[in-house]
């Protein structure tokens, strides 16, 4: 089958076009202006893009407008990362941002692929320009770098094969986020709001099975946080969790091989919800549970993530758990705290930090421990499905990134339909 591959341009395969080399005003909602932090392995995360106003849509769209099936990129800084636009997009592109449009003789999915392929990649770094501030691809020579294709029967089975994988992860990713927003939704309306006290103190029904709105007071009361629900708490973090602040080991303890825990330092092993191994660590100090809240202590202070594992934490982190146990209950009250810990943001240093005196006298509301439990019961299954979900992207990303190389090589035909064949 490799046989049948021969080496081709880019500019071959597509038309090239640059993005605006400025920025509009930003608005808080319209067509999206696509910058490179949208790029994510291989998909667009839209949730990162900022908007511009449609009468602005048009003067930054006038060297090119994104349409489905094109493939975006970035030329600088990020050098190497792409994705398709999907059917039904409105924006422009950002600065720093080029397009591959699709000619008749590529499938768009497979151009997508190849151009993330290991090939094409090396072949992208050895004609990186590098610059005193940034490094770059030259646009005017992008067309003439060389990349190898199949006959077009194949490159649709390619991308076919590989975009199911793909469109799996997302849909994984979709699920993950309305089910992250059912339980961030009930959080807030039973330990924000106290929408079932405040049901309840005006003869409402609350909504709620009988067993669990008695759990529930029926008046509030005043306390220096404000009107809190009558028998409930105004209390501290210090008073309510367990935390337990990180320690970093000696430099020579870190590896990347896998040898003793998972380290997590900050915000740079943090994904959406969980972190990232990166470097593990042989001589731990500090440790974190499965199910405990990781919270950064420097900046970003308040930063929050979920540890799935046994692990080892250094001194940007925090380790959480309420004292029921609740790990949950925990996760979200840990993340409903942004605004207090944007005051350690901003208190005349340069980076923001909170120390364990601090974290511990930050005030929370302080509910029944059965309300606290009952809400544990109902959203850890949600939190649950999610970390399932979430174990079974990195395993489709796996296979994804290790089937990659050799479908791009001319190799992975047989592989190619097995991998088609998992999605059904």
């Amino acid at each position: 089958m490799g046989s049948e591959w021969r080496t081709t341009t880019i500019g071959e395969l597509a038309e090239i076009y640059d993005g605006p080399h400025a920025t509009p005003t930003p608005v808080p909602e319209g067509p999206i202006f696509l910058g490179i932090s949208c790029l994510d392995r291989g998909r667009l995360d839209l949730s990162k893009a900022d908007h511009l106003t449609e009468a602005d849509l048009g003067r930054w769209t006038r060297r090119v407008t994104p349409t489905a099936n094109d493939v975006v990129f970035s030329y600088e800084t990020r050098i190497g990362e792409a994705a398709k636009i999907p059917p039904d997009f409105r924006g422009c592109l950002g600065r720093r941002m080029g397009l591959l449009r699709p000619r008749m003789t590529v499938d768009p999915d497979f151009l997508l692929y190849a151009f993330l392929g290991p090939g094409f990649q090396e072949t992208l770094r050895s004609r990186t320009v590098h610059g005193s501030t940034v490094d770059r691809i030259l646009l005017t020579e992008l067309g003439d770098l060389p990349i190898r294709v199949p006959p077009l029967a194949e490159q649709r089975h390619i991308g076919a094969a590989l975009k199911a994988l793909d469109d799996k992860i997302e849909l994984n990713r979709r699920m993950s986020q309305t089910l992250e927003s059912m339980a961030r939704v009930l959080f807030k309306s039973w330990f924000v709001d106290f929408d079932p006290v405040r049901a309840k103190s005006e003869g409402r029904d609350p909504g709620l099975l009988t067993q669990v709105a008695d759990l529930f007071p029926d008046t509030f009361e005043d306390t220096d946080q404000g009107a809190i629900p009558r028998s409930w708490r105004d209390s501290t973090v210090g008073e309510e969790f367990h935390v337990t602040m990180g320690q970093s080991p000696p430099g020579e303890t870190y590896n990347k091989a896998a040898l003793g825990l998972p380290f997590y330092q900050g915000r740079a092993d943090f994904g959406v919800r969980f972190p990232s191994r990166r470097v593990y660590c042989t001589a731990p100090t500090r440790f974190a549970r499965p199910g405990d809240t990781l919270v950064c202590v420097r900046a970003p202070v308040g930063d929050t993530n979920l540890a799935v594992e046994d692990c080892a934490i250094g001194r940007g982190l925090a380790a959480v758990r309420h004292k029921s146990g609740a790990s949950s209950y925990t996760f979200l009250a840990m993340r409903s705290l942004s605004d207090s810990f944007e005051a350690f943001e901003s208190e005349g240093t340069v980076f923001g930090s909170i120390n364990k005196q601090g974290f511990g006298a930050m005030r929370v509301t302080s509910p029944s421990i059965p309300v606290v439990l009952t809400f544990e019961q109902l959203v850890w299954p949600i939190d649950a499905q999610v970390q399932g979900a979430r174990s079974q992207a990195t395993l489709l990303a796996e296979i994804r990134d290790s089937l990659l190389p050799a479908m791009m090589s001319g190799q992975g035909g047989p592989v190619a339909a097995r991998s088609g064949d998992m999605d059904r």
